[in-house]
């Protein structure tokens, strides 16, 4: 399969400048072929292909004067904004036949120069390379120094760089990981858990363990309160609006790394002690609707799902999920008698049938390992989930190392 490894890049001030440049010619393609695609759909034309594209607003646009500062960045980059476009167009155009799951997807949409958001992409064909220093060298940007945190496991197919609404810059590699060796990374094992996702506690696993809810976006308010009311004081355009932009969006990363972090650090134990997880399949965009959403939000059960699925596909290991809609916390787990829904306050309950005194996310922890197991029996094998694409989140980056790490 297919991981992304993100690592920090601290480029110098030439490379800033040039990194900029770079944002701004792929944004003009992508700009350019939006336009060219919306001129042709309103004239009832057939939209241009990429080939036509990329010799119109590429190669010719070079030579004229409006666009010949085109020639300024790498044409890989110039060629990987047309390759989005029609990536968007398709994902547009399966989303309305019902081809692709999940949301409903809008048409590509012109982007702005005052996003906060910039990224490229090099590939192959851009002849990029890791030096003898560990340094990153792009062409037309240079040796960009690279804060590396582990020893990329294959050589990189591509690698994308990408600066953030704090201002920091990453480099996103792609890595197509090796089944035989992510195999001898874990343990075998035989145990199987159930998780209760909640907000008292993050998790609750049917061993009986309680995991703490860090709850990051609740410690930082007040920081972030103070950060956001600073901002909202400054004049428009000023310097000093910008960099109070920059503190609050720098504030809001934290929280972000933080909470990415913990996610990372919880799922991989999870999926490194246990053969087999059981997780409900939580409602979270109804559950953002009610006055809980801050909480839900900051929870983060998604992105934690997210995770567990692709390193139970990575490692060899069974992930099921648990219908919304499962009585798990009406049902006695000791008889199975169904005890009827009960409202949030009711942290423990005794069992009518059977008598038994349960705490109410232990029990529902519990009947989720057992709905799991059944699940996993009916079908008589392992429930693997299908591939995932790459993650970004997939490693951090802690430290610098003194040789280079290149595969």
């Amino acid at each position: 399969m297919q991981l992304r490894y993100s690592f920090r890049l601290y480029p110098d001030s030439g490379q800033r400048a040039a990194l900029a440049r770079a944002f701004g010619c792929a944004r003009v393609v992508f700009n350019d072929a939006v336009r060219a695609r919306e001129h042709a759909r309103r004239a009832g034309e057939a939209f241009p292909a990429a080939g036509e594209l990329s010799k119109k607003l590429i190669t010719a646009a070079k030579q004229t004067a409006s666009r010949a500062w085109l020639g300024e960045v790498s044409s890989v980059v110039l060629q990987q904004a047309l390759r989005d476009v029609e990536a968007a167009y398709k994902n547009f155009f399966a989303s309305l036949k019902g081809q692709r799951q999940g949301a409903k997807m809008g048409a590509p949409r012109f982007k702005s120069r005052k996003d906060r958001r910039q990224s490229i992409r090099f590939t192959a064909n851009a002849r990029w390379s890791i030096t003898d220093s560990g340094r990153l060298n792009l062409p037309k940007v240079g040796a960009v120094r690279v804060k590396w945190s582990r020893t990329l496991p294959s050589r990189p197919s591509s690698v994308t760089v990408i600066k953030d609404a704090a201002g920091r810059y990453f480099a996103s590699f792609v890595i197509d990981t090796d089944p035989v060796a992510d195999a001898t990374r874990m343990p075998e094992s035989d145990q199987m858990v159930g998780i209760d996702l909640g907000l008292t506690h993050f998790a609750v696993l049917s061993d009986g363990t309680k995991i703490d809810s860090p709850r990051f976006l609740r410690r930082a308010e007040k920081k972030l309160k103070k950060a956001q009311r600073e901002l909202s004081r400054k004049q428009k355009g000023s310097r000093n609006r910008e960099k109070a932009r920059l503190k609050v969006a720098r504030a809001h990363a934290q929280v972000t790394d933080a909470r990415r972090e913990f996610h990372h650090q919880f799922s991989t134990k999870l999926i490194r002690d246990n053969q087999a997880i059981g997780v409900e399949d939580l409602a979270v965009k109804g559950l953002a609707r009610t006055r809980l959403a801050k909480s839900v939000h900051d929870a983060g059960w998604a992105q934690f799902v997210t995770m567990l699925e692709y390193k139970a596909v990575r490692y060899g290991r069974t992930l099921v999920k648990i219908g919304r809609f499962e009585p798990t916390s009406q049902t006695c787990s000791a008889c199975g008698a169904k005890d009827g829904p009960k409202p949030l306050n009711v942290r423990e309950w005794t069992c009518t049938a059977c008598g038994t005194l349960h705490d109410r996310d232990h029990n529902a922890a519990i009947n989720v390992k057992t709905a799991a197991g059944l699940a996993v029996t009916a079908c008589g094998a392992q429930v693997r989930p299908g591939l995932v694409p790459a993650q970004r989140e997939e490693t951090g980056s802690h430290g610098s190392p003194p040789e280079p790490r290149a595969a």
